[in-house]
């Protein structure tokens, strides 16, 4: 058990740089539509997943009804939170994007107490409650939709996320490969937004061809390693960890773009952060010493 946490912290940082890697290549790939930047970034993500079934001769197979049911809803879930995600990208600071999608493990928290029945303590209670404060400091809400609404959409990219991990977490307990998974999800996303493509696409530079061939390839390696994050132990015990990727869009958005967030989205980070610290000291030391002694 404790050798498997430890491999879900690795993969979890891990997957925190790749995504923040994904950030930056969807920010540089300028001012395409969001459903084709969502298109490409899944359809790279799609060839490098099928390839990696094919290379370890994994079958594709979802066994069960209820487990197709959950797969379905782990892509629809992840699809509406990326397309949210991506709208926030392009309009915000990135690390303000960043955080607000990193809003999902407090959503893996409520999910997995609604559909999972994991437990959810009064201090896990309460500190969703204070990451949702936090996020406030972040969208700042106001009546200028131009402002509220891309920050709105960058936490419901966080909720989406929330959803479709928990969901992972669900279908990694029952036995579905999380390639299966990646697979489906990839497939899935490009069939919701290629009729945008063939719509209302833009045409692609070769510059933003490359540019997306790396946010495709980066998302591959964050959904291989959240994936398999998730599968080894609960978002509970390991969601503090993908607040990493803070650190690395932080740098990333300041080095590239020259973001700096104002005084009120840092507050916002650190209260949300400190609520998944919290989260965590409950979950490995608080908690058990509590158990240990009664």
């Amino acid at each position: 058990m404790v050798k498997s946490r430890y491999k879900a912290m690795i993969y979890i940082i891990l997957s925190a740089f790749f995504f923040a890697l994904m950030f930056l290549f969807v920010r540089l790939a300028g001012d395409l539509p969001t459903f084709q930047k969502v298109f490409f970034r899944n359809f790279i993500a799609l060839i490098i997943a099928v390839l990696t079934m094919i290379r370890s001769h994994t079958r594709f197979e979802c066994k069960g009804a209820k487990n197709k049911a959950v797969l379905f809803i782990r892509a629809a879930a992840g699809t509406a939170g990326m397309l949210g995600n991506f709208y926030a990208i392009d309009r915000l600071v990135l690390s303000d994007a960043s955080m607000l999608n990193k809003m999902s493990p407090f959503f893996v928290i409520v999910f997995s107490f609604i559909f999972l029945r994991e437990k959810l303590t009064m201090i896990q209670g309460l500190t969703v409650v204070g990451a949702f404060a936090g996020s406030l400091l972040i969208i700042k809400p106001s009546f200028q939709l131009t402002e509220f609404f891309p920050a709105a959409m960058g936490l419901f990219g966080g909720m989406g996320a929330g959803l479709a991990y928990t969901c992972v977490r669900y279908l990694g307990q029952h036995g579905v490969k999380g390639s299966v998974i990646i697979t489906f999800f990839s497939g899935f996303s490009c069939l919701v937004t290629l009729p945008y493509i063939i719509i209302a696409g833009k045409p692609m530079t070769i510059a933003q061809i490359l540019i997306m061939i790396g946010a495709g390839a980066a998302a591959a390696g964050g959904q291989f390693t959240i994936t398999a994050a998730y599968s080894h132990a609960p978002g509970r015990e390991i969601s503090v960890y993908d607040y990493s990727q803070l650190i690395f869009t932080t740098l990333l958005g300041f080095i590239v773009f020259g973001d700096v967030p104002d005084v009120w989205s840092f507050i916002g980070y650190f209260v949300i952060i400190t609520m998944a610290v919290l989260v965590f000291l409950y979950n490995n030391f608080w908690h058990r010493e509590r158990n240990s002694t009664s």
